[in-house]
């Protein structure tokens, strides 16, 4: 019979692309990844790897037996998942990643939650942008990746993966208070074309956002300052030094001489959850995913640090 475990690390060298990709992916020593392909080997007795260059490729035998070994693995990850919601009890633990805004803004609560309400469940978090946890949540070193997409970019979703809708998160105008816009009750973002702005780290995805936004005015945008955390940025729009969109769910511990003006139309980027298919009957999975979605759809100043008393509206589920 076939060892489940060797099995798994065959598929793991084969999504990854490499032994030592493979090793990091599954926590253990490039040597391990090599025994245990070698005793897989034996049991089939067919080569399953061979040099190329100075790495390894599957051979043919190799390829067809990881594509198999990938069906089995999701198969068992499903029937596990089945037996957990049959005993109906939320215990174990889980992965979870988010990015930056989310694993601040969101998150803290969320966990205080679970832990509160589940004693028996230990969640982990991890900050990552959806180009990281994606990837890792199909590999399954994830549980759970909380992303973002932004109008005109999409993410692409891979096969295997489940969507659950948090929220939308919508950006207004930072302004410094003193700023002859500052008292206006709405503004267009056409009239900031010429303004110093303050931005994300250019390769973000925020970033891109911005300057396509500006630049379908025809302006050229000038970015005067750049920075990856909102609490940076907000800093510098304080100091007079530019303007700034801010996500509401990044604007806590804004200084007071930061003024805050909605834009028409009101842009938002959507939140939402990835979960892999097969493990989606969890209980722990689902308790956290309701809870997650009752979360996003509170008031940042009523998001929960103790068990909430109502359910909400369920998650989409295959």
């Amino acid at each position: 019979m076939l060892n489940l475990d060797r099995l798994r690390v065959l598929h793991t060298v084969s999504v990854t692309g490499s032994v030592s990709n493979a090793a990091r992916t599954l926590h253990v020593t490039t040597s391990a990844i090599s025994q245990q392909i070698a005793r897989l080997e034996r049991e089939v007795g067919q080569r399953l790897v061979e040099r190329h260059g100075r790495g390894i490729r599957l051979t043919e035998a190799g390829t067809f037996l990881a594509r198999d070994a990938g069906e089995l693995l999701t198969h068992v990850e499903r029937v596990e998942a089945g037996l957990a919601e049959h005993r109906g009890t939320v215990t174990g633990t889980l992965a979870v990643a988010a990015f930056a805004t989310a694993a601040r803004g969101l998150l803290p609560g969320v966990l205080g939650t679970l832990r509160s309400r589940y004693p028996e469940l230990r969640v982990s978090l991890s900050e990552r942008e959806p180009h990281e946890s994606i990837p890792a949540l199909s590999r399954g070193r994830l549980d759970i990746a909380i992303v973002q997409e932004w109008p005109g970019d999409e993410l692409t979703i891979p096969d295997g993966l489940t969507r659950c809708d948090l929220s939308e998160d919508t950006f207004d105008l930072a302004l410094p208070a003193d700023h002859p816009l500052a008292g206006r009750d709405r503004l267009a973002i056409t009239e900031l074309l010429d303004e110093d702005w303050i931005a994300w780290s250019d390769g973000q995805i925020c970033h891109d956002w911005l300057m396509r936004t500006l630049r379908a005015n025809d302006a050229q945008p000038c970015i005067a300052h750049t920075a990856s955390e909102h609490a940076t940025q907000l800093a510098l729009v304080a100091a007079g030094l530019g303007v700034a969109l801010i996500p509401r769910l990044g604007r806590d511990h804004a200084p007071p001489s930061v003024h805050f003006v909605p834009i028409t139309p009101a842009p938002a980027r959507r939140i939402f959850a990835l979960q892999r298919t097969s493990a989606s009957a969890r209980p722990a999975l689902r308790a956290t995913l309701d809870t997650l979605q009752r979360a996003a759809n509170s008031p940042a100043d009523a998001r929960p640090t103790k068990p909430p008393s109502q359910a909400g509206k369920p998650c989409r589920r295959p």
